[in-house]
């Protein structure tokens, strides 16, 4: 006789923090804790004998809510450094049944604070995907993942990938308890916290799309999403940058193209000489252009030449109004020394300042509109770690005078394109960085452009959610040291 369904979903599922795969945990005899990674040693404290004995069952996974109560002392000590791991991003989390301990999901932290925490969800609840979600192949693995969350989910038992595919439709709790393969409420509430999931009242939500996040996101297309996410820095645990990842694999491509065949055309005897003809200065500014990544610390830029940095390449110089038919509301324009797909100037700049005579060091937003700077209240540890991170992708001896960060309005583009928004706010940051190169050298000071920030640490400086408003880009100035680095 088969068993009711409550019978047959009675075992409860166990959350267990370990360590990453590339992570490991030594304890000294004195009481100090030393986390081993990508051959770094980093302390993390120091913890009781009776703590560090039983932090070695992170190892193979130590069960959250035995830490929970944080009754007893060593409970509290455990429970402290394993949030100290969390934070750093060296944990992942195992989802199992408690009868036999198999893991049906590990969970992936994808953003270094991130904590499993299981919203409460009821019976009437209506739960479906993210349209944001996809799940897909990883070497031998099935991952469920989203721009939006916090984690990836590996699904280690197909029964549960067939499960919440089917979320594809709305789906009640109450339905999903009848079905043999459902994945348990923990599962749930993990994914709904990762934004994987969400809740949908049929009654009142104007659909799907309407319903999940705010206005903002209704602008998103999914892979312009994922690749804003997914090509930077602080969304993801992915590597990233220079690592050249098939160095072993493959030569690299010649720096010139080899030339097609049939005789070829020489352009030489058509140009003007230069001897007889002298070079233009926009094509001179053209030649001189080149990166500098070492600055002058003991002669640091002056606020006078920011002014004019921002006044050439970045400040309003006229606005208009304008619509695409009667019926049409009006659209504002502001027109800047950069050309922007469709006039619309959706990028706007943030001014990270470390050296700069006449400015207090700290973090502003320029106010293009008004050719002015606006002083944003940040913690130190955030601006420096928004300088460090400029100066670690530059490979530079110093951080940078002044950073600029390009972040876009996406929805200023999204408003009026589809699926090709994020490729044009990608082209338009691409055109604001040569102009600075270009006002940069045609003011003697040094510039670099920077192909990478970190969305993470922007979104907490600014309090803007990274689909809202977010970098794009950075461009360091500043005045070049007398034996620039440069390319």
């Amino acid at each position: 006789m088969r068993a009711p369904a409550s019978k047959r979903h009675a075992a409860p599922a166990a959350l267990s923090a370990r360590l990453a795969a590339h992570v490991t945990l030594e304890a000294h005899p004195d009481g100090r804790i030393v986390v081993c990674f990508d051959g770094h040693s980093v302390g993390s404290g120091e913890v009781s004998a009776a703590a560090a004995d039983r932090a070695q069952a992170l190892r193979t996974g130590l069960p959250l809510h035995a830490l929970a109560s944080r009754r007893r002392s060593v409970d509290k000590e455990v429970d402290e450094l394993v949030r100290r791991l969390a934070r750093h991003g060296l944990l992942e989390y195992r989802l199992g049944r408690s009868r036999d301990g198999t893991a049906q999901v590990v969970i992936e932290p994808q953003v270094p604070d991130y904590w499993p925490r299981t919203p409460p969800l009821g019976n009437s609840d209506v739960l479906v995907l993210s349209r944001f979600a996809y799940m897909r192949r990883r070497g031998n693995d099935m991952v469920l993942e989203s721009p939006r969350a916090g984690a990836l989910f590996k699904i280690c038992d197909a029964r549960i990938a067939t499960a919440l595919a089917a979320l594809a439709t709305p789906q009640a709790i109450k339905q999903l308890r009848r079905q043999d393969a459902f994945p348990g409420l923990e599962l749930l509430a993990l994914l709904l916290d990762c934004q994987i999931l969400f809740k949908l009242d049929p009654v009142r939500d104007g659909g799907p799309r309407l319903a999940e996040g705010d206005d903002n996101l209704v602008l998103w297309d999914f892979h312009d999403l994922l690749f804003h996410a997914r090509s930077t820095e602080g969304r993801h645990a992915n590597p990233l940058g220079g690592v050249y990842p098939y160095a072993d694999v493959m030569a690299p491509l010649p720096a010139v193209r080899p030339r097609w065949p049939g005789k070829a055309i020489g352009l030489d005897e058509f140009a003007p000489r230069r001897q007889t003809q002298p070079m233009s200065p926009a094509a001179r500014l053209l030649r001189e252009r080149h990166s500098t990544r070492s600055f002058d610390e003991r002669r640091p830029i002056t606020v006078a030449e920011l002014a004019r940095f921002l006044d050439g390449s970045a400040r309003v110089q006229s606005r208009f109004e304008d619509r695409f038919d009667d019926a049409s509301p009006a659209v504002e324009y502001a027109v800047r020394p950069y050309p922007s797909a469709g006039g619309s100037y959706e990028l706007e700049l943030y001014l990270a300042v470390d050296a700069c005579e006449g400015l207090a060091r700290g973090f502003y937003h320029y106010d293009a509109g008004a050719h002015a700077l606006v002083p944003i209240t940040v913690p130190v540890q955030e601006l420096e770690a928004q300088l460090r991170g400029a100066q670690f992708a530059m490979g530079a001896p110093a951080v940078p005078q002044i950073l600029i960060t390009i972040a876009a309005r996406f929805g200023r583009v999204s408003w009026k394109y589809s699926s090709i928004a994020f490729s044009l706010i990608l082209k338009d940051a691409g055109a604001l960085m040569q102009t600075s190169y270009l006002m940069a050298t045609d003011m003697g000071l040094g510039g670099c452009a920077i192909g990478i920030a970190n969305l993470d640490v922007f979104a907490k400086m600014t309090g803007i959610d990274f689909h809202v408003e977010g970098p794009v880009g950075q461009f360091a100035l500043g005045r070049a040291a007398p034996s620039p680095a440069s390319d």
